[in-house]
């Protein structure tokens, strides 16, 4: 039993830290893509599991950091 009241305590860890990162996520934004950007989109999800909205965050911040690296060279 002791093994199961472990695997539950991280559970409740995993969806409070979930719930707070949500909390700050309060921006939204509106975009158009074509159909074939959105297919690949949904392959990217389902192949990454992770969100369309997490990998549309992580290309802003790759993006992002490569624009500063080509202002600083």
């Amino acid at each position: 039993m002791a093994r199961t009241q472990k695997i539950e305590t991280k559970e409740t860890k995993v969806t409070r830290t979930k719930k707070k990162e949500k909390e700050y996520l309060q921006n939204i934004i509106t975009l158009r893509i074509s159909d074939k950007q959105k297919i690949t989109l949904k392959k990217l999800s389902k192949a990454t599991s992770k969100s369309i909205s997490d990998i549309m965050r992580e290309a802003v911040n790759l993006w992002s950091a490569k624009r500063r690296k080509l202002c600083l060279d």
